[in-house]
C-alpha cells in the first residue's frame, strides 16, 4: 500500500526537478561536475573525444609543462614488439572514443575529475614508426619528464613492450612493485634476436633495477606458453594461474595481492588478454579461459589505498572486435586505475 504522505514529499521534492538537483551531498559533487546550466550535460557523441572525458592539455614535448596537474592520462600508440595478430597501436584511439565512464564510482562514492587536477595530455611522439628500439628510447624519455614534475601518468598502449620504459622512469629511484593482470608473464628473453617485445618487458624492468621481483604479483596466467616464464618463478614473482584464481576466488586473490606488493610504491598493468577473449577478444594474443570483466573490476575494488603511482591498460587492438566491448572493458578499467590513483593516502593534500 502506498503511503499518501510518502508519496505527496515526493512529489513535492521531485515532480518538476531537474537531473541535477541531487541532495545527497556525495552524489550532488558528482552531478555539479557533469551537469552545467540546469540540466544541460556535454552530450557523449559530440566534440573531441579524451581518455575519460578529461580535459585535454596539449604540451610542448621539447619542454614539457605539467604546473597544476597531478594525473596525466597518456597514449602510447606503438606495437612493434608484438608477436602475433598486431593492431594495438590503434588502442588508444579506440579506448579515446569509448563515452559514460565515470564520472562517479559507486563502489568507491567517488568521482575522481573532481578531486585531483587531471587531463588526457595526448600521446607519447615517435621519431620513427619503423624502429622498435627508439621508441622504447622515446616512451622513457617522455615518462622521464612527466615524472620529474611530480605527475602521475595511467596510460594505454600500444603493446605490452611500452610497459618497460615506463616502469624504467618511474623506477628511476627506486624499485616499485607491480600488480599485473595478462594471460603471460611477459618475462622472456631475446626472440629473434630482439631483446625489446611484448614478452619481455618485466624480466628486462627488473634486470634494470626498477621492478621489484619479490613485490610483483601476476594473475591470470595460463596458454601454452608457460615454459617460457621460469624468470618469473626464479626472481621471486609471485604468479597466479587462472585456474588457481578460480579456485581461490576474488577476495582471496586480493589479499595476496595487497600482502605482495605491502605498503611501496606499486605499479598496475592490464593487459586486455587476460581477461577471457568471450568478453575481451579485440587483442592480439588472445587465451581461452581467462577472467571475465566483473572479476577484474571486484579486484581493482579491493586495492583501495595502494600507494598506487601509475597504470597501464594495454594490448587493444581494436579491429578484431566489431562489438567494441574490448575498448570499452580497457575504458572501464582505466577509470577504476584512476580511482584508485586519486585514493592514495600517500598523494593526498
Amino acid at each position: 500500500m502506498v503511503d499518501p504522505k510518502k508519496l505527496q514529499q515526493l512529489r513535492e521534492r521531485y515532480a518538476d526537478a531537474a537531473a541535477s538537483e541531487i541532495y545527497d551531498p556525495t552524489l550532488a559533487k558528482a552531478a555539479d561536475a557533469l551537469f552545467s546550466d540546469g540540466d544541460k550535460r556535454t552530450k557523449p557523441y559530440a566534440g573531441v573525444s579524451t581518455f575519460l572525458d578529461a580535459p585535454y592539455r596539449e604540451i610542448d614535448e621539447a619542454a614539457p609543462n605539467l604546473d597544476g596537474l597531478d594525473i596525466a592520462l597518456i597514449g602510447v600508440p606503438m606495437d612493434l614488439g608484438v608477436t602475433n595478430r598486431p593492431g594495438a597501436r590503434f588502442g588508444p584511439r579506440a579506448v579515446r572514443t569509448i563515452e559514460r565512464i565515470g564520472p562517479f564510482h559507486h563502489v568507491h562514492k567517488i568521482a575522481p575529475l573532481t578531486m585531483r587536477q587531471v587531463a588526457d595530455i595526448g600521446d607519447v611522439r615517435f621519431r620513427s614508426r619503423y624502429s622498435l628500439d627508439d621508441s622504447i628510447a622515446d616512451i622513457e624519455r617522455f615518462y622521464t619528464a612527466v615524472t620529474a614534475q611530480g605527475v602521475l601518468p595511467l596510460s594505454v598502449g600500444g603493446d605490452h613492450s611500452v610497459s618497460y620504459p615506463i616502469l624504467k622512469a618511474l623506477g628511476r629511484e627506486r624499485p616499485v612493485g607491480l600488480i599485473h593482470i595478462d594471460a603471460h608473464c611477459d618475462t622472456s628473453g631475446v626472440t629473434d634476436g630482439a631483446k625489446f617485445h611484448h614478452g619481455g618487458p618485466f624480466r628486462h624492468a627488473v634486470l634494470d633495477g626498477a621492478l621489484d621481483p619479490e613485490r610483483t604479483i601476476q594473475i591470470g596466467i595460463r596458454g601454452s606458453a608457460e615454459f617460457l616464464w621460469e624468470f618469473s618463478y626464479e626472481s621471486g614473482m609471485t604468479v597466479i594461474h587462472a585456474e588457481e584464481f578460480h579456485r581461490m576466488g576474488v577476495d582471496a586473490v586480493i589479499d595476496k595481492a595487497r600482502a605482495v606488493v605491502g605498503d611501496g610504491p606499486v605499479y598496475l598493468s592490464l593487459d586486455v588478454d587476460g581477461l577471457d577473449p568471450a568478453y575481451a577478444p579485440g587483442t592480439g594474443t588472445p587465451e581461452a579461459g581467462g577472467l571475465s570483466p566483473r572479476e577484474t573490476l571486484m579486484l581493482f575494488h579491493g586495492l583501495t589505498g595502494l600507494d598506487v603511482i601509475g597504470g597501464d591498460v594495454v594490448e587493444v587492438a581494436p579491429q578484431y572486435d566489431a562489438s567494441s566491448n574490448t575498448a570499452q572493458v580497457g575504458a572501464q578499467i582505466l577509470f577504476e586505475m584512476l580511482c584508485l590513483a586519486v585514493q592514495n593516502p600517500r598523494r593526498r593534500t
